[in-house]
């Protein structure tokens, strides 16, 4: 075990070092937007996971509270509104937004949720395309410049990978401290067994309240890194599929983990940026990807991987103890009259 735990703080250590170098040894500015690209829909994926693995309340519309933080940023812009205060008035905005989508959604559970947070997120979709005075419609809206916080331009590439850097860890930081937390006990609890939970006196309606307005907090950070990536937001981010690409990252990389989340949001992004430039039809490998992973690592690629892991690390003891054993009695009969 502690060899295991010793392994685990060597690879953190690893991650965060070659997170905090990487526009040093990353090829190129494009790689390097990529980069964060992957830090921030991680940081979405963290968010949807707090429903998705700790509430076991799956959400297929989320992409229409991304989009709504992401609008909100641009319309306050444009009115001539500075960085701080669009960025607040989009934050509020987020969650009050996802404090009614919650209210609507928890109507029901399993299947029935699904449904409707399917619908809730259509129609966030179908206002974003055709309410044009205030979105835009097709030609979306348009982001001139990033701030620059105590005069540090986010301009570049590097800059902003870092600062997304920083949002990312500070959303790894604050989830870890969710998963250990009473709270994240509780969440696990109703998702686990709600009506015991409703016996020995826990509200859960208000603690699967609650965890939608952390989960839309988290998507609404994200949708601010995301929109101050692009300089740009159309209805395309607030569809189906932005939502069903988010639900795949969580479920792909393991859902109820921390790494899991980050692990499924380097694979799509990858996917999407770099394999698509490569191969045509990118969208049947990330399938068959998906589809190996769900076939031999049902629980996700983060802890099918520490399963295999222990897997193979139990198979070796075991080989060396079977060739000490056969290597013991070899010995006893060479000394044995």
């Amino acid at each position: 075990m502690n060899r295991f735990m010793n392994l685990r703080v060597t690879a953190l250590l690893i991650s965060v070092v070659a997170l905090v170098t990487l526009p040093f040894w990353m090829g190129g500015i494009y790689y390097v937007n990529v980069a964060s690209q992957i830090l921030f829909y991680a940081v979405f994926a963290l968010g949807l996971n707090v429903l998705v693995g700790y509430a076991g309340l799956v959400s297929l519309g989320h992409a229409g509270l991304f989009g709504i933080a992401s609008y909100a940023t641009g319309y306050m812009l444009q009115l001539g509104y500075g960085h701080t205060e669009s960025i607040l008035v989009a934050l509020i905005i987020g969650v009050a937004s996802m404090a009614v989508y919650a209210v609507l959604s928890l109507r029901s559970t399993g299947i029935g949720f699904i449904m409707i947070t399917l619908a809730l997120g259509e129609i966030l979709w179908g206002l974003a395309y055709r309410w044009i005075s205030l979105t835009g419609g097709d030609n979306g809206i348009n982001v001139p410049k990033r701030p620059a916080p105590f005069g540090y331009s986010l301009g570049n590439a590097s800059t902003f990978y870092y600062t997304t850097l920083i949002v990312f860890l500070l959303a790894v930081i604050a989830m870890a401290v969710f998963v250990r937390s009473p709270f994240g006990a509780s969440l696990r609890g109703t998702r686990d067994q709600a009506r015991r939970m409703t016996a020995l006196g826990y509200n859960v309606w208000l603690i699967r309240f609650l965890a939608f307005l952390l989960s839309g907090f988290w998507t609404g950070v994200a949708g601010l890194l995301y929109v101050y990536h692009k300089q740009f937001i159309s209805p395309q981010v607030a569809g189906l599929q932005t939502s069903a690409e988010v639900l795949l990252m969580v479920i792909s990389g393991g859902t109820a983990t921390l790494l899991g989340p980050i692990a499924g949001a380097a694979i799509v992004v990858v996917m999407k940026n770099i394999v698509s430039a490569y191969v045509e039809r990118w969208n049947l490998v990330l399938g068959i990807v998906f589809i190996a992973i769900i076939s031999f690592m049902p629980e996700g690629l983060v802890p099918g991987s520490v399963r295999l892991w222990r897997m193979g690390v139990q198979a070796a003891r075991a080989q060396v103890a079977r060739a000490k054993i056969t290597a013991l009695k070899r010995r006893r009969r060479r000394l044995s009259p």
